[in-house]
């Protein structure tokens, strides 16, 4: 994903500042900083600012421990949190997922197996290389 420059970013701030003002509501322009990095997807200006500063930058280097996530893991919906991460060769990286609520595993109508933490390899985009039996990717991160 490409984000805008620091400078665009910085102007979209005190545009946004701005807008609020006109409005009665004054916020500071760390707090405009803040809402803008979540317009973009990210959790908080540090983070926003560091993916404007590299071109091209992979849309997993804006995540770490703690960071809530969600997706589908096999094929099932979920949302939860990154409890580990570490990076491995060949640009995977390994992830340990809690789900917020168990994960039904099995898609069989009169068996069940429940998992809420999770162990997978992913790419720089969120999606596991390793593949269900139906052709789907076992893990996919909306990031």
């Amino acid at each position: 994903m490409n984000y805008p420059s620091i400078d665009d970013l910085k102007a979209q701030a005190k545009r946004l500042r701005g807008a609020m003002e006109s409005t009665g509501k004054q916020i500071s322009h760390s707090a405009a900083l803040e809402l803008i990095a979540s317009q973009h997807g990210v959790r908080d200006w540090n983070t926003l600012s560091a993916l404007a500063s590299r071109p091209n930058a992979a849309p997993l280097a804006a995540l770490t421990v703690g960071a809530r996530v969600s997706g589908r893991y096999l094929n099932q919906p979920f949302t939860g949190k990154i409890l580990a991460m570490g990076e491995q060769s060949g640009g995977l990286h390994k992830l340990t997922l809690h789900f917020d609520e168990p994960v039904d595993v099995v898609t069989f109508e009169s068996f069940s197996a429940f998992r809420q933490r999770v162990n997978a390899q992913v790419d720089e985009n969120g999606v596991s290389p390793r593949k269900t039996s139906n052709g789907l990717p076992q893990l996919v991160l909306d990031i």
